[in-house]
């Protein structure tokens, strides 16, 4: 992020503001283009300072050269006037060209600015809000705040400043004249600001139901195979019809009243126009005002009133930016999960103990999900949380991944309370593969380096091999380089998760979490990835959520977990021999084991008699990948 572009985050509740209110927030965008905006007010000034010259010659032009047959004058006023003319074209070109750049770039550093901080808040923010919401806070939002820096500003100070200088001059034609005409203005000024109240909160609503449509269509455009094979397309476009018409209805109001603002501007200036032309005539008539005069007034009567139709205009496009700022404030209000006061410690290497002493945690309060949760998991263990859906799993894998902080009791790792933990020394020891397996719109190496994108090509290739990405990579025309599209759409289930594993094995963490990490591979492809996922544990502490327990026999212990409780814990071999919970859900599902965790003698065929009906032939000691162990070898070496 650029320097200077900045709107600091408000320490005040979240409630409806004044205009002036956001006053600070303006300045803070105005500040580092002082320099900018001070050049344009001063081009604005030449420039409208040039445009009173062809009005003021006017009177020079009837009641000299025309009336009184000067003709000598009528070649300096022409020159005069064609000079003004030129001085006004270059400054408003030279306006134009200096604020709208410096607003759009001022937008792309407000983008910046929003994105990188909605990307460090936690994930409970993300949890409450839809991703189409958040993408047109970022895109939509800032848009209309270039008015406060662009021409928008800029024009109106202009506007006002053509006004004041019309006025001084009106004043010095004919008091009774103006002071008639600026009565009737003062009066429509009034009304002007009570629609601008009135019309700020319909602008305000709009992004919402902007961001609600697109958040909508973001979300049916992304689950289009889900709408397609329900036959739903109806359905979806009817809800988006819906949004749709709410905005259109949005619109329609502010076009309304801008239309009545407009229609009142008019109305004035005819009214003022027929006063004007009443004293006008019958001072000419009396001979107290010439005709020249009389025009050259009301050419700078017209110069007073065109900026009120000027602010009607741009008035609507800075109260548009201002429901904009206010609506960016509202999330750089949203507190960073990395800017917690008490998050002070740095992290080395760690060995990778993790120990939770009587956690409880509510995503919402009084709604606890989990309760009285405590276990150790020793440095280079693996630990297998079973149980039921909902039963509080995936919570107690965030809680680990310090997604969230306990509400109660404390989650440590190497004796550290991980809400005291910098989380970017901490995060880039973890190793995450997740059931929802995501990747990003790019190439297989570009996913795969996603942890590491420093990590040298014969790195990737390793972590390819172990996961065993190379065997449909390398049947691609472009190999690594093959684009796997949106969320890897172009790659089968099975495909896109020995993606995110390699990516896991590439990050050589010191802490692995695989959340149902083979449950998108057919038993033959999960066989094959077996022995290096076997490899990749070796040395590290890791967690593993699996509802087919015939996966975790091997684990060093197991937590079977139910409504937010642990209610049994132990081995594979003391669990089932209790009879209880566990038993249970293992004997439902037997005949269903692929074990992640023999040892080679297993691999090998050396199995005992409980594995004899695991439904996924272990690859023998003579099909055992001998690079695999080079490959692990070679990651961990080059980890720095």
């Amino acid at each position: 992020m650029k320097a200077g572009i900045s709107i600091a985050p408000s320490t005040q509740p979240a409630k409806k503001r004044h205009s002036w209110e956001l006053l600070p927030d303006v300045i803070a965008l105005i500040k580092p283009r002082r320099g900018i905006l001070a050049v344009g007010l001063v081009l604005m000034g030449i420039n409208r300072v040039s445009g009173l010259i062809l009005p003021a010659s006017t009177k020079y032009l009837i009641d000299d050269v025309i009336t009184k047959k000067q003709i000598q004058l009528l070649t300096p006023i022409v020159l005069i006037v064609a000079g003004a003319t030129v001085v006004q074209g270059i400054t408003s070109f030279t306006l134009t060209q200096l604020l709208s750049k410096s607003a759009q770039k001022m937008i792309a550093d407000l983008r910046r600015q929003v994105q990188a901080h909605i990307g460090r808040l936690p994930v409970s923010f993300y949890d409450s809000n839809k991703t189409g919401t958040l993408v047109s806070r970022i895109m939509s939002d800032v848009e209309g705040v270039r008015n406060l820096i662009g021409t928008g500003l800029v024009e109106l100070v202009g506007g006002l400043m053509t006004a004041v200088l019309a006025l001084v001059i009106l004043l010095r034609i004919s008091v009774t004249m103006t002071a008639v005409a600026f009565a009737v203005l003062l009066v429509f000024g009034v009304g002007l600001n009570k629609a601008f109240k009135t019309i700020r909160p319909i602008f305000r609503a709009r992004p919402k139901i902007n961001a609600e449509v697109t958040g909508r269509l973001t979300e049916s455009l992304g689950g289009v195979r889900v709408v397609k094979g329900y036959h739903a397309e109806e359905r979806e476009a009817k809800v988006f019809a819906s949004g749709v018409q709410r905005l259109l209805d949005n619109v329609l109001k502010t076009l309304t009243a801008t239309s009545l603002m407009s229609l009142s501007a008019t109305a004035l200036m005819g009214l003022v126009s027929a006063v004007i032309m009443l004293l006008g005539a019958h001072r000419i008539l009396s001979d107290s005002m010439t005709l020249g005069t009389f025009i050259k007034y009301t050419i700078f009567l017209g110069m007073l009133v065109a900026p009120v139709f000027q602010i009607v205009a741009i008035g609507t496009q800075i109260t548009e930016a201002i429901a904009g700022l206010e609506r960016t404030r509202e999330i750089l209000n949203e507190k960073p999960e990395d800017t917690d006061p008490q998050r002070t410690v740095n992290l080395d290497r760690i060995r990778g103990q993790v120990l939770f002493e009587h956690v409880g945690f509510a995503y919402d309060s009084g709604k606890p999900v989990l309760m009285d949760i405590s276990f150790e998991s020793k440095p280079g263990t693996v630990t297998a949380l079973v149980g039921p859906s909902g039963a509080g799993k995936s919570t107690v894998i965030g809680l680990i991944a310090a997604f969230y902080v306990p509400t109660e009791g404390r989650a440590l790792v190497d004796g550290i309370d991980l809400a005291k933990v910098r989380l970017d020394s901490y995060r880039t020891q973890l190793g995450v593969v997740l059931q929802e397996t995501f990747l990003f719109d790019g190439s297989i190496r570009e996913n795969v380096s996603f942890g590491r994108p420093e990590a040298r090509e014969e790195e990737i290739l390793a972590a390819c091999r172990i996961a065993r990405v190379d065997e449909f990579a390398e049947t691609f025309e472009k190999k690594y380089d093959t684009v796997v599209g949106e969320r890897g759409v172009r790659l089968s289930g099975g495909q896109k998760q020995r993606v995110s594993m390699a990516r896991a094995i590439l990050a050589d963490p010191r802490i692995l979490i695989l959340d149902e990490a083979t449950s998108s591979l057919d038993s033959e492809a999960e066989a094959l990835i077996q022995e290096g996922l076997r490899y990749l544990m070796q040395g590290r502490t890791t967690f593993v959520i699996a509802h087919r327990l015939s996966t975790i026999r091997r684990a060093d212990q197991i937590l079977v977990i139910e409504a937010g409780r642990i209610i049994e814990r132990g081995t594979h071999e003391s669990l089932y021999a209790a009879g209880g919970r566990y038993y249970d859900l293992y004997t439902k599902q037997h005949g269903m084991e692929a074990n992640l965790f023999l040892s080679p003698g297993e691999a090998a065929g050396e199995t005992d008699e409980a594995s004899t009906n695991a439904e996924i032939e272990i690859p023998s000691a003579g099909q055992k990948d001998s690079a695999l162990p080079e490959a692990i070898r070679l990651i961990r070496e080059r980890r720095p």
